[in-house]
């Protein structure tokens, strides 16, 4: 493992806040590759593997602004493992270092994305908490990476966290009533006081936060002329359990970076379980991923009372 980037005083806030911020953990040089990449991608300039996700804004999805250029079109790049410049991202040893630090050695990557806030959209993104993605426990050993690839303000919409809302639990998760809202973009549905609580994490360019997937964050909207734009890896031990009762995670991949087998795809098993963790019970009524994990759990079971089906 390399050399520790965290203090002993940042461990502490970690598990006492549910996130720290590391300034300047990455260097411009090693950002300016990511961008570089984003707006080859964007402008197609390169092929890109079909399993990673370009994906829309909201509002330009539905006509309700005329970008002027391809980025402006764009509000993330969602599963880039296998983009031989974006997964420098997920590897990069100063990133590792510190993801090791807080859970453990031996991880694997379960998310990434590379978010991108252009100017002139909403692109705000509700108080929730990401556990709600993922099917794996213990809860401590996840963690979210997440750097700024520019400087991030309350202005151009920054994240928000409410500094230790970690130690609850998870807790069923709503579509807002907003006129535009990004696919997937769930919030906590009764946040209580919760919302008063929260704090700006106003970050320079290459300052990295790591938190907590219990933790509840979210983003707000970009006023400022200019992009808003980080990238963001969420890991967990690979010692971790699948606690989900359906097998599969939309064929996610999760790949070792550290430890025995690195490089290969976590290979434990995928528990199916009727007394294991329902993750319809956290999503919206009507959802695409609700009835998604309903088909597939259905096919599964089907599957078990009839093996030559």
């Amino acid at each position: 493992m390399a050399e520790a980037p965290l203090t002993d005083e940042m461990v502490e806030q970690y598990w006492r806040d549910g996130y720290v911020v590391v300034p300047a953990l990455l260097s411009e040089g090693d950002l300016s590759v990511y961008d570089q990449r984003f707006d080859d991608i964007v402008y197609e300039r390169v092929a890109i593997d079909d399993r990673m996700l370009v994906m829309k804004d909201v509002m330009v999805a539905k006509g309700a602004i005329d970008p002027k250029s391809p980025p402006e079109r764009i509000q993330k790049l969602q599963d880039f493992e296998l983009d031989p410049v974006l997964d420098g991202y997920c590897k990069h040893p100063s990133v590792v270092a510190c993801v090791e630090q807080l859970i453990g050695e031996g991880v694997m990557t379960i998310h990434n994305m590379l978010i991108n806030k252009p100017p002139n959209v909403d692109g705000r993104h509700p108080l929730h908490q990401d556990l709600l993605y993922f099917p794996f426990r213990p809860a401590n050993r996840i963690v979210a990476s997440w750097t700024a690839m520019t400087r991030m303000t309350k202005e151009n919409g920054c994240l928000v966290a409410v500094p230790g809302s970690h130690l609850g639990e998870l807790m069923p998760h709503d579509n807002p009533d907003w006129e535009y809202l990004n696919g997937g973009y769930f919030g906590v549905k009764d946040l209580g006081d919760e919302i008063d609580r929260r704090v700006h994490l106003e970050m320079e360019t290459g300052d990295t936060v790591f938190f907590h997937p219990i933790l509840l964050h979210g983003s707000g909207r970009n006023r400022t002329d200019g992009f808003r734009r980080a990238i963001s890896a969420h890991y967990a031990n690979a010692a971790c359990e699948w606690t989900w009762n359906i097998e599969d995670s939309a064929s996610r991949m999760y790949r070792i970076v550290t430890g025995p087998g690195a490089g290969e795809q976590w290979s434990g098993t995928r528990k199916v379980d009727t007394d294991g963790v329902d993750p319809i019970d956290f999503v919206p009524t009507e959802s695409p991923l609700k009835d998604d994990i309903r088909t597939r759990r259905d096919a599964e079971r089907a599957a078990e009372s009839d093996p030559d089906a």
